[in-house]
């Protein structure tokens, strides 16, 4: 891994597949924190989640490739998927930082939900020390409800909006909230509609859609109605 200097977001997750609130949040980030750069890293094994991703991690991480195209300032990191066993936040973080990146300017985007349960996380409470935290609102879950669910990490919260610029001192810890508005859109809707033989439009960057159906992802095939490639 290259390191680089500047701001990096780190977005982590199964992306089976890459959607487009993903790409939404990373925005959503750059924009509050002037980040230079978004790392889009797919797990090899995830956590919290039973059972393997749907996808092979070559898909998944073509999938991201193809989402991030588009975009000067976002990269697919292949970080987590060359090592073996459960994927870990902690253990990602340290090898930035074994890469040069310094804790101060690391910048881990995560939505409510998922934040909510950072408790459960390997090495909690002492992850949080290893990079700054960005939680991007999402349905379901407010900021000031997260922050009366997590008490004892109020202190450590600040708000931000879409384009905040905030500049965080100290080696790392900060939680900041980013108040915006993300597509309400998940993998799990899209792998349903891509079985069922329905469009992604709008779901997923075309790109994605077209490796979905061009290699049968998810039950999907390019014999479906909608299909792009019919």
């Amino acid at each position: 891994m290259t390191a680089r200097t500047g701001r990096t977001g780190i977005l982590g997750g199964t992306f089976d597949p890459v959607h487009e609130g993903h790409v939404a949040a990373a925005g959503a980030a750059c924009r509050a924190l002037s980040l230079d750069r978004v790392l889009f890293v797919p797990s090899h094994r995830p956590p919290h989640r039973p059972g393997d991703p749907h996808a092979s991690a070559f898909h998944r991480f073509a999938m991201v490739s193809l989402a991030v195209a588009p975009h000067d300032a976002y990269e697919a990191s292949d970080v987590e998927l060359r090592r073996s066993g459960p994927s870990y936040t902690c253990d990602t973080l340290r090898e930035l930082h074994r890469s040069g990146c310094d804790a101060s300017q690391l910048f881990f985007i995560i939505g409510t939900d998922a934040f909510a349960e950072i408790a459960s996380w390997r090495e909690y409470p002492d992850v949080l020390d290893l990079a700054h935290f960005v939680v991007i609102a999402r349905p379901g879950l407010s900021q000031a409800a997260l922050a009366d669910r997590l008490p004892a990490l109020a202190p450590r919260m600040r708000t931000v909006g879409q384009a905040g610029g905030a500049a965080p001192t100290g080696a790392g810890g900060a939680i900041f909230l980013v108040n915006a508005t993300t597509p309400d859109v998940s993998s799990t809707l899209i792998r349903d509609r891509a079985a069922r033989g329905l469009p992604l439009a709008g779901l997923v960057a075309p790109a994605v859609e077209r490796h979905v159906l061009r290699h049968g992802l998810y039950g999907s095939g390019p014999d479906h109605p909608g299909s792009a490639l019919a």
